[in-house]
């Protein structure tokens, strides 16, 4: 991971530009990707982490181009912190996703929120932000987070998909503010879609991106499988469920995996198809 080249602009397509942000983790694969979107002016899609080195980088890659807009796809700490620094640096307006609402014990289940982003405008379905010669428009696809938005940029028929369709794993999602029958049903929406390409927040870009997708709402549909069998063996719990589904998972991801599962079994639950009994589940009768 530390060889890939951080800080330096990569050019996508004549209207995309990306640089990697310094912050690989088990979480993040090789880093945060930053998406620069215009030619004269410009918008930032993720700016990434507050971390100066990335944020040099960008402000380098914008070259004095007008920054039209600071966008973000959802409220992680690897995605919208870097939006205050450069805010004060170019003068953009923040837009993009709703900013944090702790509900029930939200602000305590997923440390990676960033608590402190306050967007100057929030963007809805189908809304949109544009420059000399791009459009941005908003897709919301809730799941891996409550907030989460991707951008079509219409020019290409190019999807920043963001953390919720990645070019290396698929998304955590992490309950209660992660909710695995709204990010299925955000799946079956880009199904809906014709995009050429997506850019991710974290991998490679998507050149089959319907291909993709549906391998994606298969492996769901396999893990959710997967939970019925277990629970109908009377694997009840959820650390036990994790053992067995996932052989061989670096240490370091079993909580997002036991997340993951709970997630399912919240939804299992809201279909009436699993109860849960204190902290274990058991089938429906």
């Amino acid at each position: 991971m530390a060889d890939l080249p951080t800080g330096l602009p990569i050019r996508l397509e004549p209207l995309v530009m990306r640089i990697l942000a310094p912050n690989p983790s088990a979480y993040t694969h090789t880093g945060t990707q930053t998406h620069i979107v215009g030619d004269r002016d410009v918008a930032v899609i993720d700016p990434g982490p507050d971390d100066p080195r990335h944020l040099a980088a960008i402000m380098a890659a914008i070259d004095g181009r007008p920054v039209r807009a600071i966008v973000i796809t959802h409220h992680h700490r690897d995605h919208s912190p870097a939006s205050r620094p450069l805010a004060a640096m170019t003068g953009a307006a923040i837009i993009g996703a709703a900013p944090f609402a702790a509900a029930g014990d939200a602000g305590r289940s997923d440390a990676s929120f960033d608590h402190a982003y306050a967007p100057d405008r929030v963007l809805a379905e189908g809304d949109t932000v544009g420059g000399d010669g791009w459009t941005l428009t908003a897709l919301a696809t809730p799941g891996h987070t409550s907030n989460h938005l991707c951008f079509a940029l219409a020019e290409t028929q190019a999807l920043f998909s963001g953390d919720h369709v990645m070019g290396w794993a698929t998304s955590v999602v992490s309950p209660p503010d992660g909710d695995m029958g709204a990010y299925m049903a955000s799946l079956e929406r880009l199904l809906e879609r014709d995009d050429r390409v997506y850019y991710p927040g974290h991998g490679e870009a998507v050149e089959n991106p319907r291909r993709l997708v549906r391998g994606m709402l298969g492996h769901r549909k396999q893990r959710e499988g997967q939970i019925l069998r277990l629970l109908r063996e009377d694997a009840r719990g959820i650390g036990a469920m994790v053992g067995r589904m996932y052989a061989g998972l670096d240490p370091r991801l079993v909580p997002a995996a036991e997340r993951s599962v709970l997630a399912h079994l919240y939804d299992l639950g809201r279909r009436g198809l699993v109860i849960a009994e204190g902290e274990t589940w058991r089938i429906a009768a």
